[in-house]
């Protein structure tokens, strides 16, 4: 591979391998570098979020869910059963199946469109060049007319909670249990923090969320946030706000936990502790020193609104720039990147990038919250329709939360669209259409939605943005025209 690449990617995340795929079928030569392998050594594509992040997480929540709704929901509509039990090893194998026949779809994928892959440490070095360290040691170099830096991120660890992968564990081990543990505690109430307690606690574990924050998801818009809690702690996560962490003390094991709340000095004991409090860009030998590219205070790499860095031809994607740490960011940033490369004028609607947190009730948004509207002066008008007066959510013993949309009190424009409850990733999408073609509250209030289906709830929330829902009660009766 002597000749010159046309495009080079770092990573094969859900940012970068969707940009090789792009790249290539765009008519460029594109090379694909990943370091990342599986249990058996072998490559393996997809980057954290098929292998340890997005994919694993979802196949454990759903696991948990079905076990969690046989025991405990199944008699309301009509089906016993003396016992239940759950298989914690079939659980996480179950998992480990779909990542391996997701990372050889992406394997497949490479193929079909003519990605050459390189297993091996890619760093981007002077002259638009990456050195590749392969597994052997062994150092090659490649040349490309442009490069994508997309290597992805890692958790944070903290100096209090060393990770020992044992009883102090992060995120990756996390969806690696065994079995149950019977006290579990989570720094962190994320969304990570948040879908993995929910996993165990259902399961049987008694979970404790250490949140340092006093503000319970703080993004979220503050009515959304407020029902999740309730929901999560009915469910029996113990969420403690304001809990700052002194110190921890692993004994044999299990670890003691001492932090401070609005009541003083507090100590517990856990057998497994999740430290869940984010994740940092991974740029740690990434870039040479001479490479030209600029880093920031908190190892971000510094683009323009086009994922263009300070070095012409070399672009950063995905969890190592700024915005949301998100899969399909990370995605639509690739394609982004190497149609510019190919001369088109495409570019994202950053504004427009849904938010989801996968607990049941699910959690989505896009768009602006009512209280970020509000601080900046905005005059809106809001509409929400909860789910217990859904026909559809009813027959589906599934009636937790509502359904929000913020509207522009002049313009009836929608400005955000905000779910708590199932398919609430699916009813934030059709917001995100809407609100991507500047639809108004009217606009989707006019749509005809099919009966009886949870969707109905965006209907009827957009209706009581003007006091015209039918189906519940308006604050404010629609004024005849």
């Amino acid at each position: 591979m002597s000749q010159k690449i046309d495009v080079v990617v770092i990573g094969a995340g859900p940012g970068g391998y969707v940009a090789a795929i792009k790249a290539a079928q765009l008519g460029l030569s594109t090379v694909c570098i990943e370091k990342y392998t599986n249990e058996e050594g072998r490559l393996a594509l997809g980057g954290t979020c098929l292998n340890v992040g997005c994919i694993p997480s979802k196949a454990l929540l759903d696991s948990s869910r079905k076990f969690y709704e046989a025991r405990d929901s199944f008699a309301i509509h009509g089906i016993s059963h003396t016992s239940i039990a759950i298989d914690v090893p079939a659980m996480v194998g179950r998992k480990a199946n779909i990542i391996k026949s997701l990372t050889f779809g992406v394997t497949a994928l490479f193929k079909a469109n003519g990605v050459v892959s390189i297993q091996g440490h890619g760093k981007l070095i002077s002259g638009k060049k990456v050195e590749i360290t392969k597994p052997d040691g062994s150092v090659k170099v490649i040349e490309a007319d442009n490069i994508v830096l997309a290597p992805g991120s890692r958790p944070i660890s903290i100096p209090l909670a060393i990770i020992d992968h044992n009883v102090i564990v992060d995120s990756t081990d996390a969806l690696e249990f065994q079995t149950i543990p019977k006290r579990l505690g989570v720094l962190g109430a994320g969304a990570i923090g948040l879908e993995l307690g929910s996993v165990w606690c259902r399961l049987g574990a008694r979970v404790t969320i250490l949140e340092a924050m006093d503000t319970f998801l703080m993004t979220a818009d503050a009515a959304v946030s407020q029902e999740a809690y309730k929901a999560l702690t009915e469910q029996g996560l113990d969420i403690r706000l304001g809990a700052r962490v002194v110190s921890l003390t692993v004994n044999d094991k299990e670890v003691i936990v001492t932090y401070t709340d609005q009541e003083g000095k507090q100590t517990i004991i856990f057998d497994k502790l999740i430290v869940a409090v984010g994740r940092s860009p991974m740029t740690i030998d990434l870039l040479a020193s001479d490479s030209g590219v600029n880093i920031d205070d908190r190892g971000f790499i510094q683009v323009d609104d086009y994922c263009a860095t300070t070095v012409p031809g070399v672009y950063a994607i995905g969890d190592v720039v700024r915005g949301m740490m998100l899969a399909h960011k990370a995605s639509e940033e690739g394609i982004m990147v190497v149609e510019r490369i190919k001369g088109h004028k495409t570019k994202i609607n950053y504004d427009l990038i849904p938010s989801i947190i996968y607990t049941h009730p699910e959690i989505a948004w896009v768009g602006k919250n009512e209280q970020q509207l509000k601080a900046k002066g905005a005059k809106v008008n809001v509409g929400i329709f909860p789910f217990i007066a859904s026909g559809r959510a009813i027959a589906a013993n599934d009636t937790h939360g509502f359904v929000k949309v913020i509207a522009d009190v002049k313009t009836d424009r929608v400005l955000g669209v905000h779910v708590i409850g199932s398919s609430a990733a699916e009813l934030v999408q059709q917001g995100a259409i809407g609100m991507e073609f500047g639809t108004s509250a009217e606009d989707l209030s006019k749509i005809v939605f099919p009966h009886p289906t949870l969707s109905e709830a965006l209907h009827e929330a957009a209706l009581a943005v003007n006091g015209g829902a039918i189906h519940i009660a308006n604050r404010n009766k629609l004024q005849a025209k």
